[in-house]
């Protein structure tokens, strides 16, 4: 009976997931995608964060206007980028809800499994079907969300942010799969904060700001600084500034670190004011490697020794205290508490700061978030106003107001950039570079390699675990990077 009524449980999530999926996501794709040409081709759209939510007005106007019937049998298919995974199954196999092969009353699950195996072999995914999503990674969770989709074989298919979590290689396969549905008439809208990616797969691009369309503009006849021009208006590109200085002092060592099958064998030095970028494809160990030093995973062998003196036995409250702090990659799930509001996710790492015994000192909490929200100009009406009103930018400079609370000696930014726009990027690199003049010392990852390059003074190599080299970012370029990255030759 127990099981009995577990399975129910995870159906009936299962069903309010599909239901939230329909009848929230569908009709705002629905409105943005009448604004493109009905031809097939790949229209790319760089996102603008709306000034509001939209109203239940728009969705009640989005269904009067379309017939919902149509909207079906038109196959329009919408894979997001948050990965709204219908974890209700537990397995990829059983991930095609409402579409499971039945054999009388029951499901066929071995033709279920066949299926899948069959499908995730087509786009060249290499994930077991009988895999439970609760053990899989973010990026592997994503690639798992655009082979549902590409599952209806639909005519219209929205891609929103696809590659924001996907390594290189992967990409250019999710590029190839594009390709092979234009040929076969299929209608693609493709949402991207990544303006590299629009020459390489978009035919046009239209740019949305404040809610409005400023323009469509053929991919062969745009440069990137019309499109930012039609996306920001004026907004100055910068580069890492020439007055930042690495001191000869090390701050931060790590002597043969390993943990299991994650990273094995890592050894570097961090010195004061330093940034110090990891590069690596998805899966090189660059984030598990960040979290065991930080002591949120244990590791299983390895030495750290932080202004000269060893740590033993790290854990978050042992380095947050030292005045070391960790930007999460998943600044939703692990960076903040999105049922909380602004000011609460900017103190919960200083609570011992603004705290007088069991009692948060308001006067002193009131003065920390001020100052975080004035110095890292945080777009917010009110300290209380709730997370979830927050561009993607101005949550990720919360993530980092909250740690800078603390007064860190080192910072790591473990995907600091990953999906916000272009000018909440500038912003984000240039909190970086105020830290680095103030002495903070900075380790930073991203799967944007040419970031890296901007950024940091100095780049580590990861691969498979493993550290297979070190490069300055004035003497090699991102072509070269990749290559390393991947194993290749820098030559």
């Amino acid at each position: 009976m127990h099981r009995r009524r577990s399975v129910g449980g995870r159906i009936g999530l299962a069903i309010s997931c599909v239901l939230v999926i329909i009848f929230v996501m569908a009709p705002i794709y629905w409105m943005l995608a009448t604004s493109f040409k009905t031809t097939a081709g790949v229209s790319a759209t760089p996102p603008q964060w709306f000034p509001n939510p939209l109203s239940v007005e728009s969705y009640v106007t989005a269904f009067s206007q379309y017939n919902f019937a149509q909207y079906i049998l038109n196959s329009v298919i919408v894979a997001v980028a948050s990965t709204v995974l219908v974890l209700a199954f537990g397995t990829f196999a059983g991930y095609a809800l409402g579409r499971l092969p039945m054999r009388g009353k029951f499901v066929d699950w071995k033709k279920t499994y066949l299926l899948a195996e069959e499908l995730l072999k087509e786009l060249d995914v290499d994930i077991p079907a009988d895999a439970y999503i609760y053990n899989l990674s973010m990026w592997q969770c994503q690639m798992l969300e655009i082979v549902k989709a590409m599952s209806y074989r639909p005519k219209v298919l929205l891609l929103d942010e696809p590659t924001s979590a996907l390594a290189s290689h992967e990409i250019q396969t999710l590029f190839k799969m594009i390709k092979t549905l234009k040929t076969r008439d299929v209608i693609i809208i493709y949402i991207s904060h990544k303006l590299h990616e629009l020459w390489q797969i978009a035919d046009t691009c239209t740019v949305l700001r404040d809610g409005k369309n400023i323009g469509t503009v053929d991919m062969e006849n745009v440069t990137r600084t019309q499109i930012l021009h039609m996306m920001f208006g004026e907004m100055e590109l910068k580069s890492r500034p020439e007055d930042l200085k690495v001191s000869d002092e090390v701050v931060l060592s790590v002597r043969n670190f390993g943990r299991g099958h994650k990273f094995n064998n890592i050894s570097f030095d961090l010195k004061k004011g330093e940034i110090l970028g990891i590069a690596g494809m998805l899966g090189s160990g660059r984030t598990e490697l960040l979290r065991a030093i930080f002591g949120a995973d244990k590791a299983d062998k390895g030495e750290i020794f932080f202004c000269g003196e060893k740590i033993h036995k790290p854990n978050p409250e042992k380095m947050r205290n030292a005045g070391i702090a960790l930007t999460p990659e998943d600044r939703k799930r692990e960076g903040l508490n999105l049922r909380g509001n602004v000011k609460d996710n900017l103190c919960y790492a200083s609570l011992n700061l603004i705290s007088d015994g069991f009692f948060v000192n308001k006067k002193r909490e009131s003065d920390f978030v001020s100052r975080q929200i004035s110095d890292l100009e945080i777009k917010v009406s009110h300290p209380e106003d709730p997370m979830t009103s927050l561009s993607g930018g101005n949550q990720q400079k919360v993530v980092v107001g909250n740690w800078l609370n603390i007064s860190p000696k080192v910072i790591f930014f473990d995907e600091p950039s990953r999906g916000i726009d272009v000018n909440a990027k500038q912003q984000i690199f240039q909190i970086i570079w105020e830290q680095s003049r103030k002495g903070v010392s900075c380790i930073m990852v991203s799967s944007e390699l040419e970031e890296l390059l901007e950024v940091c003074h100095r780049i580590l190599i990861m691969k498979e675990g493993q550290l297979s080299g070190e490069i300055v970012p004035e003497q090699i370029n991102v072509e070269k990077l990749y290559s390393l990255c991947m194993g290749g030759e820098a030559s």
